[in-house]
């Protein structure tokens, strides 16, 4: 059959993976999609060193490739927002298919690029958008289609999960661990977008998007990171039997969607609980298959390419399929139209358990009042750690609270930090089981 021609945009990390992926297992993917797939031509700026281009069409101007009439896929690889939209839009309006693993791309702009590809005809997949080289948007999109999904939790950041397997492992600060992240390549200079969960929100996005046929929301998202985790709230929550975990979470609910990121306390024997270092993993409950777990490399080179390599297989199968009998690119049909009403929850109206850190003065009636504060708020009070110390010292109290409404808890942490024996803001973490259950 005729070989399928791919324009390949970025040579970095991914862009120099995928390239090797693609030339050293050129005979097992040719027989896989039944017929070549070559690259035509590559842009980029920079070159990953293990990738050797010698013999391929190069150019640095990636609309060069959009437009190339020889193309039939364009791989998109460069990351960020703008140029790569441009991108993108343009090789759709060329009548290219395109794969891409740029998250934030989608997560963004995917309501505008699936439609455009819709109306185009052409193909735009994105499995390597999310946790790397794990499988999870085709297992959610096809593998669980019979199911009606009632959550989605997981560990989609590896930096993050580096970072607090260390605090709990060594008992080490946040900022030492994140150092030594930087250190290794695991975190960026500018560590933000992982540490404050938004590279998860981004991911979590088009997670809540397949699982619960709604469209593209990122600006909806909460996200809350880790750096005021510290280790002693590490080591609380061990003594309390749960782990610490940058979570994102998605779950239906009567009011609505939610669609949170944040620290969470997770019971010690989650699997969730037990993965750890950089690896990624996505818990699914599915109404007639029950819960699901998607584990392994959520970033790196080759894993990423393994699912980027993945998507170009799909397209050559898929290339002369009509369009209208494809698999919905976020597996609803109708999703570009915004016809699911489903609402994504404000945090207020969330309800989870707590725990909660607060620094306060040893003395007679400053726990009452604390005890207090929480039942006006109808917040009953689980668990309660409370060290000894000299009269008039400050110590950490440590409460875990049952479950209740997030704006319930954020006025009584108000009225908590406005108290003159605590010293400090208090520090609070959800808590959630993940029962097989919920």
């Amino acid at each position: 059959m005729k070989p399928v021609r791919v324009g390949l945009c970025g040579l970095g990390t991914v862009g120099g993976g995928t390239f090797n992926v693609l030339t050293r297992n050129a005979d097992d993917i040719t027989r896989r999609a039944g017929r070549p797939i070559v690259i035509e031509q590559v842009a980029h700026r920079s070159i990953h060193p293990d990738c050797d281009i010698t013999g391929i069409n190069a150019t640095t101007d990636v609309f060069a490739v959009a437009t190339n009439p020889d193309i039939d896929v364009v791989v998109e690889l460069i990351g960020g927002y703008d140029l790569a939209r441009e991108l993108v839009l343009t090789a759709i309006e060329n009548g290219k298919h395109v794969v891409t693993a740029n998250k934030a791309l989608i997560a963004v702009h995917g309501n505008e690029i699936f439609r455009a590809a819709h109306d185009k005809g052409v193909i735009v997949a994105f499995e390597a958008a999310v946790a790397g080289g794990i499988p999870v948007i085709k297992s959610l999109r096809e593998g669980l289609g019979a199911n009606r999904i009632d959550w989605v939790a997981g560990i989609i950041n590896g930096t993050g999960n580096y970072i607090l397997t260390h605090m709990r492992d060594e008992g080490r600060a946040f900022e030492d661990v994140l150092a030594e992240a930087q250190a290794l390549g695991y975190a960026e200079a500018d560590p933000t977008f992982d540490v404050e969960g938004i590279d998860a929100a981004h991911k979590l996005t088009i997670l809540a998007s397949i699982a619960f046929g709604v469209p593209l929301q990122f600006e909806k998202a909460f996200t809350e990171g880790i750096a005021r985790i510290t280790a002693e709230d590490v080591d609380q929550a061990d003594n309390l039997g749960y782990i610490i975990k940058h979570l994102g979470i998605c779950k239906r609910t009567e009011g609505g969607l939610e669609l949170r990121v944040h620290p969470t306390l997770i019971p010690k024997e989650r699997l969730l609980a037990n993965v750890h270092g950089v690896k990624n993993a996505i818990a699914v409950m599915g109404d007639a298959v029950g819960p699901t777990l998607y584990y392994g490399a959520g970033a790196g080179a080759e894993p990423t390419a393994s699912a980027v390599v993945a998507d170009i297989l799909d397209v050559a199968r898929d290339i002369a399929t009509d369009h209208h009998y494809r698999v919905p690119y976020l597996a609803f049909s109708g999703i570009d139209d915004g016809d699911n009403d489903l609402p994504i929850m404000p945090m207020e109206e969330i309800t989870t358990a707590y725990y909660l850190r607060l620094l306060a003065v040893d003395r007679p009636g400053v726990l009452a009042r604390v005890a207090t504060i929480l039942a006006e708020q109808s917040i009953s009070i689980e668990a309660l750690i409370q060290k000894e110390a000299t009269e008039g010292e400050l110590v950490p109290i440590i409460l875990l609270t049952h479950r209740t409404r997030e704006r319930q808890m954020n006025e009584a942490i108000r009225e908590i930090e406005a108290m003159a024996d605590i010293a400090g803001p208090v520090t609070r973490i959800r808590v959630e089981s993940l029962d097989e259950g919920e």
